[in-house]
């Protein structure tokens, strides 16, 4: 297999991460972490301090939801937080078109477009919890606090 750090997908995420704190790296993983429970089984950790990065389209435009591995995110509560009434999840070609990542690979930050990001409060559980860095063997680990402010995200209830 190729060195995945090289992957031009991985590398976007490690600029912003690096550019952020330089002692946030990138790993990569001997397994899949494509789900979140494939990514906790890879990590051996609970499949909770998994991010899922749900990216939903908006009447207008779309928003990045960063939820534990194992909640779901509740579009009735985001469609309450945004004040719509049309809020649904992207298909694979807007995720790809909008993050630069496919299904699976995508991270919480260094996207194509400038997204708007809600991360829900049941991260904060854990002090640290793991990302996708741009492919399915990629992750990076991050404290909940620090993942707000990296994505410049809006802390919410929406699961």
């Amino acid at each position: 297999m190729e060195d995945l750090l090289d992957k031009e997908s991985v590398q976007k995420v490690v600029k912003v991460l690096s550019n952020f704190d330089a002692s946030l790296k990138v790993e990569v993983l001997n397994s899949s972490a494509r789900t979140a429970k494939d990514a906790a089984t890879s990590l051996n950790c609970e499949v909770g301090a998994i991010v899922k990065s749900l990216l939903l389209r908006t009447e207008d435009n779309f928003i990045l939801c960063l939820v534990a591995g194992d909640k779901r995110c509740s579009l009735n509560k985001v469609k309450k937080i945004l004040n719509m009434k049309d809020v649904s999840m992207a298909d694979a070609e807007q995720v790809k078109g909008q993050t630069g990542f496919s299904i699976g690979d995508v991270s919480p930050v260094a996207h194509s477009e400038k997204i708007k990001i809600l991360v829900d409060s049941s991260l904060s559980r854990y002090e640290n919890v793991y990302a996708a860095a741009g492919h399915p063997n990629s992750i990076f680990k991050i404290t909940y606090k620090q993942l707000i402010k990296l994505t410049e995200s809006k802390e919410e209830d929406i699961v």
